[in-house]
């Protein structure tokens, strides 16, 4: 391009000057030979003109020629790129529509775990019911065999002992039976437990969030149990002179909270975890930290009791009534609420039997927290499967056996066990909850209730 711009300016100025000397060539007169070499010269300085333009052209076509190829290349290059890029855009979706198939598989199998988990979880709870009302009627054959043999001990042949001796074993038999259902239960519960950690574990390692939004509502936790709360490992087990409730036993010298065993009037020998406090010592009728027992139980096992003397449990109303039909009894209630803040409140009361729905009457005494429960009326207590007359779906609501009155929801201490704190005015209803009169709604997250004789030292 140089070039042609250096002809295009060197050309008229080569003519121009020819023109001139033609001019001048007429106003002088010269011979005609001079003149045609001069026309040579020119055609000579246009040729080589020409001849530099053409060189010039050639170098240029070269240059663009090689700037072309360098194109070229670079479009073919460009193009192997984005072909080698459109395979791994393939690879990559070929990829994700496999993960996704693996997901929904994940998924499917994660909810075949989920239900064959709760059905032998149901499985598991309905053995252990068995195995507590076998373990009742046992204890309670046993007793009437030893006491039938203190008692007559020349009628130790008799047939009616060989055959109840022979009706106690085989009773023991099927305990024994159920023992390893049960451990059989729990080790296939353990396996599918193991399971769903594993399929979380994959599904944690894909990285997708939405797969695992829905798959479990919580980590599955370990079986519930629901051992008989007749602990055979108790701290005193001499059986001729049991004491009735953990007073006698703390006065006896035994200043250690735990499980004792005792016997009130007229009564079986049962346990009780004696909580020692500021010289003296309550009886735990009902115990909630964790949320790890289900407290929306049936009548029967409101009755009876349910849980574990060393974690949460219900001891059972009919325990109850036998304790405080021996004398006058304290009841006090020990609250905890979210941000750790400890409450305590003492009533002297009185328990009906199970004709009466074990109608509790109430009068406060002390405390640090207002009163939720109505004084000088009488609470019968009510469950989901025994509804006491007029209290309606109380217990359904409440999720939790309770001594109600006129309006459901307001307090229950066997509610649902919220973790974390509930949010809603809804689940603090439903989970344990103490509503004072004043209408300040506690949502607590541990409860005590314990029982001791009034003629016992005072309490802190």
């Amino acid at each position: 391009m140089y070039t042609i711009k250096l002809f295009l300016f060197i050309a008229p100025l080569v003519i121009s000057s020819r023109i001139d000397q033609d001019y001048s060539s007429f106003d002088s007169v010269s011979p005609e030979p001079k003149s045609r070499f001069a026309m040579l010269d020119d055609v000579k300085i246009l040729a080589n003109g020409l001849l530099q333009l053409g060189h010039g052209l050639k170098d240029f076509v070269h240059k663009t020629k090689g700037q072309i190829n360098d194109i070229f290349q670079k479009l073919n290059i460009f193009d192997q790129s984005f072909y080698d890029l459109s395979l791994q855009t393939n690879e990559i979706k070929e990829e994700e529509k496999e993960l996704r198939r693996t997901t929904s598989r994940l998924q499917v199998k994660n909810e075949e775990v989920k239900n064959m988990s709760l059905e032998l979880n149901s499985k598991l709870e309905s053995l252990l019911e068995e195995k507590i009302l076998l373990q009742q009627k046992v204890r309670y054959l046993e007793d009437q065999l030893t006491n039938l043999i203190k008692n007559q001990p020349e009628i130790q042949e008799h047939p009616e002992i060989t055959s109840l001796k022979t009706f106690v074993e085989q009773q023991d038999n099927s305990i024994k039976d159920l023992i390893q259902i049960v451990e059989e239960q729990y080790r296939q519960l353990n396996q599918q437990h193991s399971q769903i950690k594993e399929i979380e574990n994959q599904l944690r390692r894909t990285g997708i969030q939405e797969s695992t939004e829905n798959s479990l509502s919580s980590k599955p936790r370990a079986p519930r149990t629901t051992p008989s709360l007749h602990l055979n490992e108790t701290k005193n087990v001499e059986h001729d002179d049991i004491p009735a409730d953990c007073t006698i036993i703390y006065n006896r010298g035994e200043h250690t909270s735990g499980i004792y065993s005792i016997r009130p009037s007229n009564s079986q020998v049962f346990n009780v975890y004696c909580d020692v406090k500021s010289g003296s010592s309550w009886t735990l009728i009902q115990h909630r930290i964790d949320g790890s027992q289900n407290f929306n139980e049936t009548w029967e096992n409101y009755k009876y009791g349910f849980g574990r003397l060393d974690g949460e449990f219900w001891l059972g109303l009919e325990k109850i009534y036998s304790l405080v039909k021996q004398s006058n009894y304290i009841l006090r209630i020990e609250l905890e609420d979210w941000k750790d803040n400890k409450h305590y409140i003492e009533y002297s009361f009185h328990l009906g039997d199970h004709e009466t729905n074990y109608t509790l009457h109430l009068v406060e005494i002390a405390g640090n927290v207002p009163n939720a429960l109505p004084e000088h009326k009488d609470l019968m207590f009510s469950t989901w499967d025994h509804k006491a007359k007029g209290h309606f779906n109380c217990p359904e609501s409440n999720s939790g056996g309770w001594w109600c009155h006129d309006v459901c929801g307001e307090n229950n201490l066997n509610g649902k066990y919220n973790k974390p704190k509930a949010k809603t005015k809804s689940e603090r209803r439903r989970g344990i909850c103490w509503k004072s009169q004043n209408g300040r709604l506690y949502s607590i997250k541990s409860t005590k209730m314990l029982i001791r004789p009034t003629d016992s030292e005072n309490s802190e």
